[in-house]
C-alpha cells in the first residue's frame, strides 16, 4: 500500500461512516418512531457473532428496563440509546473494529460526572449478574 492509502480511514471506519450517513437519513424520516429505531437496533444485534450477540441482547434488556425513556437506535452501525436525539450510551462489539473486547460507552449527555475524572467507556468480556447490576446502576445514573 502507498503512504497515502495508509494515512486514511480503515475499511471498517469507512463502513461505519457510510452506516452513519444512512442512519441520519432514516432519523430525519422517523425521529420519534421508537419501533423503527428498535427494529434497526435489533437487526444490528442479530448480525453480531456470539458471544457479543448475547451480550448486546442482554444489554438491550437492561437498558430498556432501567431507562425506558431512552430511544433505541443505531449509531455508526452500533446499538445505541438516545435522549432528545443525543446518544447517551452505546454498545460496540469487538468485531466491529477488530478490538480485543466489546465496549459499553457513554457520551456527553450521560450524567456520570465525578469531580474532574470519570470513565466513559467500559470493556466487556462477559455479563455476570454482578456486572449487570453495575451496568444497571450506571445507566440509571446516566439518565438521572
Amino acid at each position: 500500500m502507498s503512504d497515502k492509502q495508509n494515512a486514511g480511514f480503515t475499511a471498517e471506519e469507512r463502513a461505519a461512516m457510510k452506516e452513519r450517513a444512512k442512519e441520519l437519513k432514516a432519523e430525519a424520516r422517523a425521529e420519534k418512531d421508537r419501533a423503527a429505531g428498535e427494529s434497526a437496533l435489533l437487526e444490528k444485534i442479530a448480525e453480531m457473532p456470539e458471544p457479543e450477540r448475547g451480550m448486546a441482547q442482554r444489554l438491550h434488556e437492561i437498558i430498556t428496563r432501567v431507562a425506558p425513556e431512552l430511544m433505541p437506535k443505531t449509531w455508526y452501525g452500533m446499538p445505541a440509546y438516545a435522549r432528545d436525539g443525543k446518544i447517551v450510551c452505546f454498545f460496540q462489539s469487538a468485531q466491529k473494529f477488530g478490538s480485543r473486547y466489546a465496549t459499553l460507552g457513554f457520551n456527553d449527555p450521560a450524567h456520570l460526572d465525578e469531580g474532574s475524572f470519570w470513565p466513559t467507556a467500559f470493556a466487556l468480556t462477559a455479563l455476570t449478574p454482578a456486572v449487570e447490576e453495575k451496568i444497571a446502576a450506571l445507566v440509571k445514573k446516566a439518565v438521572s
